[in-house]
């Protein structure tokens, strides 16, 4: 079974846990960037013209990808990890699972956050996510180590 961590990563919490993870599940890494980065004030949550909260308004938006050249056809498994913003995926993991065909991959997010769950990204996910079968998501510190990760992996009972 060939397994890719793809993520996105706004202040670098979520690419910390990306990398244990790949660690741990024996995958390639995989870093989703948007073509424009996001800069600090971009994700000022308390500013309503702020980028990231105008983006989050409009579920329709998927922010340009700076490339696609993601190995999703080499994968079998695909661990999708971002952080949560307003309940749900940011919309740029909307612009990634637009942007691949994934019939026949299983898909797992996780995400970081200091509190929220998935919420409706959870659905969302399934839907935009065509063809592939989507597992429960699960929230995990920036610091969860390797060898709760391979636990978690192990339970997830993929192979």
């Amino acid at each position: 079974m060939r397994k890719l961590v793809a993520y996105f990563s706004a202040s670098g919490s979520t690419a910390k846990l990306a990398n244990n993870l790949a660690l741990a599940a024996q995958a390639a890494l995989y870093e989703i960037k948007p073509a424009v980065p996001y800069e600090r004030r971009d994700l000022n949550w308390m500013d309503k013209k702020a980028r990231s909260t105008v983006e989050m308004q409009d579920t329709s938006c998927r922010p340009a990808l700076s490339d696609t050249a993601a190995p999703v056809t080499d994968a079998d498994v695909i661990f999708l990890g971002f952080p949560i913003w307003w309940y749900r995926e940011p919309s740029i993991i909307d612009s990634f699972l637009d942007a691949y065909d994934f019939t026949g991959k299983t898909i797992v997010p996780f995400f970081t956050s200091g509190g929220s769950q998935l919420g409706e990204g959870q659905a969302r996910i399934g839907k935009l996510a065509r063809g592939a079968k989507v597992l429960p998501g699960k929230r995990f510190s920036a610091r969860t180590g390797e060898s709760e990760l391979k636990d978690w992996i192990s339970a997830l009972k993929l192979a």
